[in-house]
Order: C-alpha cells, then sequence, then structure tokens
C-alpha cells in the first residue's frame, strides 16, 4: 500500500513538472514590461498621472482613457439673462463658481427676494430676531437703532409687499474667499408710519408705491454656513 501511494506520488509530480514546463514555453517568462492586473493603465513617465504636456491643461487619471478629457478649469458658464459676457459682473461669478461650482445665481436671486421681503417686513414689525440672523452687526446695529428710535415716539410702522417686479445682480466682487453680491430691487410695496393715536403720519396705508433699493449680499466661500447676510443697504434709482 505504502509503495503504491509513493508511485502514484512520482507520476503526479512528473506530471505537474512537464506541465510547469509546457507553459513556460508557451506563455514566456516575465521580463518586468507586463501590465500589472491591479494597474490596467500603465503610462510612461512623460504621460504619469499628473503630468502635463506643453500647451496640454488636462490631468488624465488611470482608467479616463474611455471618458471625455476632464479641463482643469471649465469653460466660462453662460450668464445670459443673469450678465453680460465679459462683463465685471459675469467675471465675478466665474470667481464666486470657481470656489463653489454649485453656485446658481438663479436661485441666489430667488433666495435675495425672499431674504429682502423678509428683513424689510422684520423691520417694519420690530422683529429683532429675525434680523439678527439676516444682517451683519454693523447693518443690524442700525436697524435696530431705528426700530428702538421708533418704539421711543410709540410710532408703529406698516408694510405691505404687492409684488418685486425686479431683482438683478449689480455687482460681483471676491476678496479673500469672502464673496459680496450686489443686488437692485424694485418693488411695489403699501407702507405707512402711524403715530401713538393711530394717524398716519408718513407714507400711505393704501396705495402702493414702486421702491428701489440696492441691497449688498457677503458670505464667505467654502464655509460650512450657506446663507448669506445683508452687509449694506443703499436707495436706487
Amino acid at each position: 500500500m505504502q509503495d503504491s501511494f509513493d508511485a502514484t506520488t512520482l507520476i503526479f509530480l512528473a506530471l505537474a513538472v512537464f506541465v510547469i514546463w509546457r507553459l513556460r514555453s508557451v506563455l514566456g517568462q516575465k521580463t518586468g514590461t507586463e501590465r500589472s492586473p491591479f494597474r490596467p493603465v500603465e503610462r510612461n513617465r512623460t504621460d504619469a498621472p499628473g503630468a502635463r504636456s506643453e500647451g496640454d491643461n488636462v490631468v488624465r487619471l488611470p482608467g479616463a482613457d474611455r471618458a471625455q478629457p476632464i479641463p482643469a478649469q471649465a469653460a466660462p458658464r453662460d450668464w445670459r439673462g443673469i450678465a453680460e459676457p465679459g462683463s465685471a459682473v459675469a467675471r465675478g461669478l466665474e470667481q464666486i463658481v470657481q470656489v463653489e461650482p454649485a453656485f446658481e445665481p438663479r436661485a441666489f436671486l430667488e433666495g435675495a427676494k425672499s431674504a429682502y421681503e423678509a428683513i424689510v417686513t422684520a423691520f417694519a414689525t420690530g422683529d429683532r430676531k429675525t434680523l439678527r440672523a439676516l444682517l451683519s452687526k454693523e447693518v443690524c446695529e442700525g436697524f435696530e437703532r431705528v426700530i428702538s428710535e421708533r418704539e421711543k415716539r410709540r410710532e408703529t410702522a406698516e408694510t405691505t409687499f404687492i409684488s418685486i417686479d425686479k431683482a438683478e445682480i449689480v455687482a460681483v466682487e471676491v476678496k479673500n474667499k469672502v464673496a459680496q453680491v450686489t443686488v437692485r430691487f424694485l418693488s411695489n410695496l403699501i407702507t405707512a408710519t402711524r403715530d401713538a393715536e393711530g394717524k398716519v403720519i408718513d407714507g400711505n396705508a393704501e396705495t402702493g408705491v414702486e421702491v428701489p433699493d440696492v441691497w449688498t449680499f457677503a458670505r464667505t466661500l467654502g464655509s460650512r454656513d450657506p446663507n448669506w447676510q445683508l452687509v449694506a443697504t443703499d436707495a436706487g434709482g
């Protein structure tokens, strides 16, 4: 039994040696130039990932040959309806999207209109909590000062929004990652101020008027806080 086992073992060993020899003769030996199965795309050193040839601003990644080249900097966006091509506003918007590609000026304007209405309403009602959340410290102090003076005189303000007829970006500035976007609003409001006896002493409690405003909102780009704050106000024509 032992002899039979030893003979069988020797036969299998001989077959294994023969098979290995045949495989080497057919497939050849490794020379060090084959592609590793874990790195299917190999390149020369001059074409290594991250290397750039003259006039080539594309960084190619392993396995990206079947995909479209990814430019290091995207082409300028089409800001038609928001800013004229090549204008200072368009250049400013490009600076913002370079830091935050998800920035969308149309969505920003919708948010700015909501903030505009909320701030004007909060100022009229004396809602300091809302103002502190939406205004910079300096602007908020100015608003609160007017509210306090109005309260001392026992006056009340009334504001009713009829419509916001226009909201357009008129200036954009990015400095030290702080973006400032200036928006010109044209709204239709019913606004009036009443004295302690309820008599209208300023404005009109029944008729709407066109009110132009130019407000500047600011935010630190790249920060976790997504909110923009009002940092400057001006009456616009």
